[in-house]
């Protein structure tokens, strides 16, 4: 039995993925059928339950490997960063087909047809996927007849801003969400990794999984000297985005939303609250 962190390892007791036979101890192990998400989100829970806490939010065509379903909810993981938990069956649909482009947009509205005077059926937020079957004047049409405003959409795998940063901006007063990672709600954690994803750069979920895989350690001055645009801040349990020297942009329970602030600000009132200090500062 090796020591695997639950979260990104597919294992109960009594099923595991197949891949890790001899890796981890379970009664059965099975293959994954591939699904993808057809919802405009999907909750992604610790149990199967709809009061179950929300380990994060998995957006519209993610690829999900589902290894159960069971009385309305699927066990799998997400293709993009690995996370295990229990989805909606409902949300869930066939891998086909694919996303051709992703929302680059905050939020955009899906329409029955292309047309803006028609009622939206549902909104996208950012880095949505969309399979776009053509192109009808102002409109994308996607595969099951729907459109969306065609300028709204950038092809997927092209980042779409060189600065992450300034991808985070757009999240500024969006309230905060335990495992929130859509316009409607977001964590801190969330907030960066969804910023850095549309920027072309991979970044695990939790904000500790993030501390220990990305950048390069900075020292820790009382007054935080030498910071500049785009260093990450840690804090045990929570996450934030320097956006120039002195400022920091992060979404938190304090504020219930996403804001920007001054460091030593947040840095007092974090610590006063019983989180404790910064304990690292990391350069992209």
């Amino acid at each position: 039995m090796t020591l695997t962190d639950p979260r990104t390892t597919p294992a109960r007791p009594d099923l595991a993925a197949d891949f890790l036979a001899g890796t981890v101890s379970a009664a059965r192990y099975v293959p994954a059928r591939e699904r993808r998400v057809v919802a405009a989100s999907a909750p992604l829970r610790r149990e199967p339950r709809p009061d179950a806490p929300l380990d994060t939010e998995a957006l519209a065509c993610e690829a999900v490997r589902v290894f159960e379903e069971e009385e309305g909810w699927a066990w799998g993981q997400l293709a993009s960063d690995g996370y295990v938990g229990y989805l909606p069956v409902s949300t869930l649909g066939p891998p086909e087909p694919a996303p051709t482009h992703r929302v680059a947009v905050l939020r955009t509205f899906i329409y029955p047809g292309p047309s803006i005077k028609l009622p939206p059926v549902s909104a996208l937020s950012l880095m949505a996927g969309v399979a776009v079957a053509s192109v009808e004047g102002d409109f994308a049409r996607l595969a099951d007849g729907s459109a969306v405003f065609a300028r709204h959409l950038a092809i997927v795998d092209h980042a779409l801003a060189d600065d992450f940063v300034s991808v985070a901006e757009r999240f500024v007063g969006v309230p905060y969400l335990w495992g929130g990672k859509t316009s409607l709600g977001i964590d801190c954690s969330g907030l960066v990794q969804l910023a850095l994803s549309a920027a072309g750069i991979e970044a695990p979920r939790d904000s500790d999984m993030q501390e220990r895989a990305l950048g390069t350690p900075l020292p820790i001055t009382e007054e935080f000297k030498g910071l500049r645009r785009g260093d990450l801040v840690f804090w045990k349990g929570h996450v934030g985005i320097m956006v120039d020297g002195a400022n920091l942009l992060h979404a938190n329970g304090h504020h219930m939303a996403t804001v920007i602030e001054p460091l030593a600000v947040a840095a007092a009132r974090i610590d006063a609250a019983g989180a404790g200090p910064v304990t690292s500062i990391k350069r992209l």
